[in-house]
């Protein structure tokens, strides 16, 4: 498939120029900072008219990765990094190991120098999309403001053969990207502060869809009780101290207790909660969460139900 004509970038919104700020470097330091303001609450606004769409989007990442299969990111330049950051952090953040990975233009050596060149690379985003081996049960976002970029274009595709199911997250209306998948989230960002630096309005709208697909998806999975981060990996002092205070927090039990349960259910702070909720020994807590797939309200249902 050929990639889009590069010249027509240039009749993209978020390349274009505002003409009122054709003065911005005499501007005064807080005006500026008004600006940047204003502009945060306009993506604000932007993400609001396609709530939706993005509800449907997390719905379908929930559901894939109830199956079993993975969320898969495809980005490049500024969206690409930001994937790769959500990806990163979901892990300790959920105990969810290896089900949300990145395929980055540029890989690793990009999060800490520009190699945008690998952006133009169409089928290098394939190789490298296939490379992890996608399935049906997975599904695949590609990242690009620009709903063009030739290395997410190919990942897309890629995934698209195998058969997952696929969400574009792109800042421009009517885009080769979004054309290609099955949810497409267009968030119109519009022209930059500084022309052409997507990594302004365009990041902050991708950053917080990337917040919101992965975040909700982990409450629907149950990796939450209420607003509790009760499946964190607590391998420092603040993430211990975290898991004590969702024990604390879930059951109302002191500090001692709370800390007592973790101790005897290995630092697994769902079997504390359950165990004390339902007063169960850490094993039959952990019995009971197993079968309930993991989430604390169903395995209190089950603790409360005749045999």
């Amino acid at each position: 498939m050929s990639e889009p004509d590069s010249t027509s970038l240039d009749a993209l919104p978020t390349e274009g120029a505002r003409p009122e700020l054709a003065n911005l470097d005499t501007w005064t330091t807080p005006r500026l900072v008004e600006l940047f303001i204003a502009d945060h609450d306009a993506v604000t606004r932007a993400l609001a008219d396609v709530a939706a769409r993005i509800s449907a989007a997390a719905d379908l990442v929930a559901t894939q990765l109830a199956k079993g299969g993975r969320l898969i990111y495809a980005g490049a330049g500024t969206g690409g990094r930001l994937a790769a950051l959500d990806a990163a952090e979901i892990a300790p953040s959920y105990g969810v190991s290896g089900r949300v990975v990145a395929a980055f233009a540029g890989g690793v050596d990009a999060m800490l120098e520009g190699r945008e060149y690998y952006e133009d690379d169409a089928a290098q985003g394939a190789d490298e999309l296939r490379a992890l081996a996608p399935t049906a049960d997975d599904v695949v976002v590609g990242i690009s403001a620009s709903g063009r970029t030739p290395y997410v274009l190919g990942a897309v595709d890629a995934a698209r053969s195998a058969g997952a199911p696929t969400i574009a997250l792109v800042c421009a209306p009517g885009s080769p990207l979004a054309d290609r998948v099955d949810v497409a989230l267009e968030i119109a960002t519009g022209a930059e502060i500084i022309s052409g630096s997507t990594r302004l309005k365009g990041g902050d709208a991708q950053k917080a869809v990337l917040n919101m697909l992965s975040t909700i998806a982990m409450v629907r999975l149950g990796r939450t009780y209420g607003n509790l981060m009760v499946d964190v990996v607590a391998d420092n002092a603040k993430l211990r101290r975290r898991a004590l205070r969702a024990v604390v927090q879930a059951t109302d039990a002191s500090d001692a207790a709370a800390a007592a349960a973790l101790d005897a259910a290995g630092g697994d702070a769902k079997a504390a909660i359950v165990a004390i909720l339902t007063g169960a020994a850490p094993d039959r807590a952990k019995e009971l969460l197993a079968r309930a797939k993991g989430q604390i309200r169903i395995a209190l249902g089950l603790a409360a139900a005749p045999d």
